[in-house]
This record gives C-alpha cells, structure tokens and sequence, in this order.
C-alpha cells in the first residue's frame, strides 16, 4: 500500500462514519489527481451540501470526471444531474446515456431508472417492451 491507498482508505473511512470534513480534506487532493473514487465522493460531498453549502459545478466537475473514468455510481450520478438539471442545463437524453454507460456495469439503479424513463417517454420515445427488458436486468419479474 502506498501513501495514496492508504489517504483513499481513510477518507472513505471519514466518509462513511460521516466525518465530511476530515474525508474533503483526505479525497479533495486525490480527487484533483484523477483518482475516481474519491472524484465520486467529493462530488457526492458538494452535491449533498455534506461539508457547508451545496456546491453543484463542483459536485458536477467531480461527477464527470468519475463517470468518464468508468465509475458506474458517477455515471448514474450524472444521469441524474441531467434528469433534474442539477448542476448541469436539464436534459433527459443525456441523462439516458449516462444511465446506459452505468447499466451496462450492472448497476440495478440505472437499469430501473432507465425502465421508467422507457415506459415514461422521458427522453426516449415510450417503449413498453424496453422499458420491461430493463426492469428484468434490474431483477424485477414482469
């Protein structure tokens, strides 16, 4: 374990026992060196106001950074900044392809998600029968 590995574990450590504080201090200069998991966190910090106010071009620079490195929660993180417009101008479709990007890990968020949008008609034409294929993934009997 290197020096890195083991600022990772603590502030997902601090993270988790809610110590938001000590995990923005820990993650913030692992997440400015294109660390993933810690991207993911710090966004997750700015987004939910977790260390003072909510920061959203914060929560949404680190969001995307994550999500382009392939994490599956920054992904479905970002589907939902476009969904809701958080951070990011609202649009549906773009959404869709973030919760495509994170479904396809097999994330059983985004495959529901992504159900309801079908069967919806947000962002995507409605389609009854796609919007069932992705309720089956996410493990709902239909």
């Amino acid at each position: 374990m290197n020096d890195h590995d083991i600022e990772l574990s603590s502030g997902i450590a601090a993270f988790e026992g809610k110590h938001f504080g000590t995990a923005m201090q820990l993650l913030s200069p692992l997440a400015e060196m294109g660390h993933p998991e810690a991207q993911y966190r710090v966004a997750i910090m700015h987004q939910n106001g977790l260390i003072g106010s909510q920061n959203l071009s914060e929560a949404a620079k680190f969001m995307r950074a994550a999500a382009e490195h392939g994490h599956a929660m920054a992904q479905h993180g970002m589907g939902f900044m476009y969904l809701e417009g958080e951070g990011q101008p609202k649009d549906p479709a773009e959404a869709i392809k973030w919760f495509e990007k994170a479904a396809a890990q097999g994330l059983q968020g985004s495959l529901t998600t992504l159900g309801m949008m079908y069967q919806e008609g947000n962002g995507v034409p409605q389609d009854e029968e796609k919007a069932k294929e992705y309720y089956r993934a996410a493990g709902f009997e239909m």
